[in-house]
């Protein structure tokens, strides 16, 4: 085998190969969220928000009142989300101004 097929071999090589990980310096763990996966498990996170607010916009407020919004497919070196700080505006929790500067650490400015 000469050096150029060689350099052919090793440039076409699978992805999930041993050599293409090595070259990589990655697991096998980390190469199950190959490209093609990742994709796939946006699409389908994509899909089930798009239910999710399907169903809470037009379900009946009664019965869609403890729908809770899906959880994303877990994936590696992605932390599981926190629970959102949810900003409200006006009435009985204050004005938004000042929530809003509680959240980002500076002061209100009233105009």
């Amino acid at each position: 085998m000469s050096w150029l097929e060689l350099k052919t071999f090793l440039k076409f090589l699978p992805w999930d190969s041993a050599t293409a990980r090595s070259v990589r310096g990655s697991t096998p763990e980390e190469d199950y969220w190959n490209p093609d996966r990742q994709l796939a498990a946006t699409l389908i996170d994509s899909l089930r928000e798009q239910t999710y607010a399907l169903i809470k916009l037009h379900g009946d407020p009664k019965k869609t009142k403890r729908v809770k919004p899906p959880e994303p497919i877990q994936r590696p070196g992605v932390e599981k989300r926190k629970d959102a700080k949810v900003i409200r505006f006006g009435g009985r929790h204050g004005s938004g101004a000042a929530e809003l500067a509680k959240v980002f650490g500076g002061r209100a400015a009233n105009r």
